[in-house]
């Protein structure tokens, strides 16, 4: 049983664990983020910039299409709407408040005391956002939130709970970006997602920041019998540096969890990311697929399954771009298993795009140019739905402007 002091007690003795992976970053040189910030109750009432930064990572400031919104700006909840009524969507300290239950979802799939991240997180008491789905509702609209840095210099800290009840399903569409004005920050984000037995979790991120922002979620979903999670992990645009591990445990028998990652990294920025499932049930299955690209920085793709349970099925497929000479792609596949009667595969290949098939699609017609872009574009298409035309046109046009680095 954790009790508040025991947390804490943990949490304050691992305030100078490094993490296992990514680059180190010093939190002394960064501030809280400040706590409070001005409420919005209509965001078609903020400013067309602000607009234009929601709509660059999915979220729709009219809300239409969506069954809720939450935005988070530094460490303040700024908005938090729902129509669908089926649906809870509420700050996290809210919830707390209004669910004394769960205290025990609460910091029970992340420890605190993984790295200085997490810790940091928990003695800041990390607001964010709590989205349940009762027990039977399946969600028509994704729910949406934004996770947005709006000061300079600062830690962001978040925690998030996500709980999908039995035979429920849940959609839910996440933004993380930064305002205009900020340059450099920290991102610290630990969420803790619980799929129930038949319950289903669609789950896309979006990742816009800026330059010199660095990132470090901190992420675990807990699956049970025949619960299904798809993750869609998104990141385009230049960052200092990401480093990202998610962990998805299938605990009850026929789970199954799917990661798809697509991935950038532009000169200067290092992206360490990846997922790793564990089978924990008999008859559980995963599929781990990563397409990444470098034109000119560094991209680490990890990606691990460990298999624990008979008749457990799980494929890892990663695959690396090299556009630049400058650039460094690295794989690193993991495959366990500790029982006989499993099936651990995997496939991952790094290079450049290969000088046949651009010669190939130049012989039916197209220029170079629009050949490489078609060749970058399949390489990272991986059936992403459910985002708006605007962010649509974003991602076309950066993997445009990708396609044409590589010329």
């Amino acid at each position: 049983m954790q009790t508040e002091e025991s947390l804490k007690k943990r949490a304050e003795a691992a305030l100078q664990k490094e993490a296992a992976y990514g680059e180190k970053f010093d939190l002394d040189k960064y501030s809280i983020a400040p706590k409070e910030t001005k409420y919005t109750d209509n965001l078609k009432e903020l400013d067309e910039k602000s607009q234009r930064t929601l709509l660059n990572v999915g979220v729709i400031p009219s809300g239409e299409g969506r069954g809720g919104s939450l935005v988070m700006v530094d460490n303040a909840i700024s908005h938090s709407s729902v129509s669908d009524k089926e649906i809870e969507l509420m700050p996290l300290h809210f919830a707390m408040q209004k669910h004394d239950w769960l205290k025990d979802y609460s910091w029970n799939l992340v420890p605190v005391d993984a790295d200085k991240y997490t810790a940091t997180s928990y003695l800041e008491n990390a607001n964010g956002y709590f989205i349940r789905a009762p027990e039977g509702v399946k969600t028509k609209l994704p729910i949406q939130t934004c996770l947005l840095m709006g000061s300079k210099d600062v830690s962001q800290t978040v925690h998030n709970i996500v709980i999908v009840e039995e035979n429920a399903r849940l959609d839910v569409i996440t933004g993380c970006s930064t305002s205009s004005d900020v340059d450099k920050a920290m991102h610290l984000g630990i969420s803790e997602m619980y799929v129930k037995k038949g319950g289903t979790l669609n789950f896309t991120m979006i990742h816009n920041w800026a330059e010199q922002i660095g990132v470090r979620p901190r992420t675990v979903i807990h699956l049970e019998e025949g619960a299904t999670f798809i993750n869609n992990y998104v990141t385009l645009k230049a960052v200092k540096s990401i480093q990202s591990y998610p962990t998805a445990r299938l605990t009850g028998k026929g789970a199954f969890a799917r990661f798809n990652t697509i991935a950038v990294a532009h000169p200067g920025s290092e992206l360490d990311i990846g997922s790793r499932v564990i089978f924990d049930a008999p008859n559980t299955k995963a599929e781990l697929v990563s397409r990444t690209i470098t034109t000119g920085g560094t991209v680490i793709a990890r990606g691990e399954m460990i298999g624990n349970e008979v008749q457990s099925k799980g494929h890892l497929e990663c695959h690396g771009l090299v556009l630049s000479k400058k650039g460094t792609q690295r794989a690193i596949p993991i495959l366990e298993a500790n029982v006989d009667d499993i099936e651990l595969t995997h496939e991952a290949a790094v290079g450049r795009i290969a000088r046949e098939q651009v010669e190939y699609l130049m012989a039916r017609g197209l220029s170079e140019e629009d050949a490489v872009g078609m060749i970058v574009r399949g390489f990272l298409d991986v059936g992403i739905s459910g985002i708006p035309d605007e962010l649509q046109k974003d991602i076309d046009e950066t993997i445009a402007q990708i396609g044409k680095s590589a010329m």
